[in-house]
């Protein structure tokens, strides 16, 4: 006789894995919780807070209980329509938007990119005749748009209009990735799609939670606040990023130069044969050799970015410090001068001190290489 809940899952969902960066924060999470210093630079969440308008705007909406429209409340859809032609520079209209519990929640599986690169408008040029040629719908993630350092953002709708889904929401440049509010908007050619993809959430979602898309029309509203906001996080990032690229490069780290965002996609080849004298021959080894060894907490690259098995790659988040620290600094030195040297070491400190660990902990498997010689 079956027993309750025999064959209940499919075999081929058994061995299904929980998202890496999620597992590997919640173990890192229940060190530190025990007490040990762990330097996590291996998940990117926003360090930064909330902005105080809109989360005095949540809690004035807390009570709002009814289910909204599919496509997310009118305001919410105007005030990202007036977001875009604000810092983008192109037209879009309310009834081409909708509104989701985050992105992920609209289209299911999209592949991002982490070593910090931007496309720029040559780049998009140069592919709009293949576009065009073939008719292609292409879903553009953008969602660290507001993040690029140069503020020099290119949208791919300003060149395939036609043809491109914008994809965003709150989690990066609003520092509200636990609110789960995401948007795509997509253009007038690509209407049935988009009535279709309503009637998909009206059957699963519903809506996006009612108190956070109230909350969320401040977020999107161009403001003198939200401006500066943007600003000092765009700084305060590009200046972690330019510590951590020039520290580990200094000891022969192989890296792009970051661009944009939270991420680094660096290279240890430089301690390859160094780490084969350990037998440690994958990024995923030799991260777990790292964490046990010095506490650093880092995602493997190889086959799921795409990379092959044996390339020593990671991918790094620099977003490993107290965002409201590095915001209050960075207001109080104003936006007419710049960080001074010395402003990560002092005011990001977890990510400095994460740096510097990681790259001790190289220097020492070159310094191994160099007794056995």
């Amino acid at each position: 006789m079956a027993r309750v809940g025999e064959g209940l899952v499919r075999s081929d969902l058994n061995n299904y894995a929980s998202a890496s960066n999620l597992q590997l924060n919640e173990k890192v999470k229940e060190l530190m919780a025990s007490g040990k210093q762990v330097y996590h630079l291996a998940f990117g969440q926003s360090p930064f807070p909330v902005v105080e308008s809109a989360r005095l705007v949540l809690a004035q909406n807390a009570d709002k209980n009814a289910y909204l429209p599919v496509a997310g409340i009118s305001q919410l859809r105007n005030a990202i329509c007036e977001f875009h032609r604000e810092f983008d520079g192109f037209e879009v209209f309310p009834d081409n938007v909708i509104v989701g519990p985050g992105s992920k929640e609209l289209i299911f599986l999209l592949l991002a990119v982490f070593n910090g690169t931007a496309y720029a408008q040559e780049h998009w040029k140069a592919l709009l005749p293949v576009l065009r040629q073939h008719n292609a719908i292409v879903l553009s993630d953008e969602i660290y748009g507001r993040l690029n350092f140069a503020d020099s953002h290119c949208s791919l709708v300003k060149f395939y209009p036609e043809g491109t889904i914008l994809s965003s929401g709150l989690s990066k440049w609003a520092s509200a990735g636990g609110w789960r509010v995401g948007y795509q908007i997509y253009p007038p050619q690509l209407r049935p799609l988009l009535d279709a993809v309503k009637r998909a959430a009206s059957h699963t979602y519903s809506c996006a939670a009612a108190p956070v898309q109230y909350a969320a029309v401040t977020y999107f509203t161009p403001s003198k606040e939200s401006k500066a906001y943007i600003a000092h996080e765009r700084r305060i990032l590009a200046a972690v990023a330019d510590y951590s690229y020039q520290h580990l490069t200094e000891v022969g780290v192989r890296a792009v130069k970051p661009q944009g965002g939270f991420y680094m996609f660096p290279d240890f080849e430089v301690i390859r044969y160094a780490l084969s004298n350990r037998g440690i021959t994958t990024a995923q080894q030799m991260c777990d050799a790292i964490f046990e060894e010095v506490l650093v907490a880092l995602m493997p690259g190889g086959p799921a970015f795409l990379r092959p098995l044996t390339e020593l790659t990671v991918r790094m988040c620099f977003v490993n410090f107290d965002g409201s620290v590095a915001l209050k600094a960075s207001v109080a030195i104003g936006l007419h001068s710049p960080l001074p040297e010395g402003f990560v070491e002092e005011h990001c400190m977890l990510t400095a001190h994460g740096i510097q660990a990681l790259k001790q902990w190289i220097l020492n498997q070159k310094a191994s290489v160099s007794h056995d010689l």
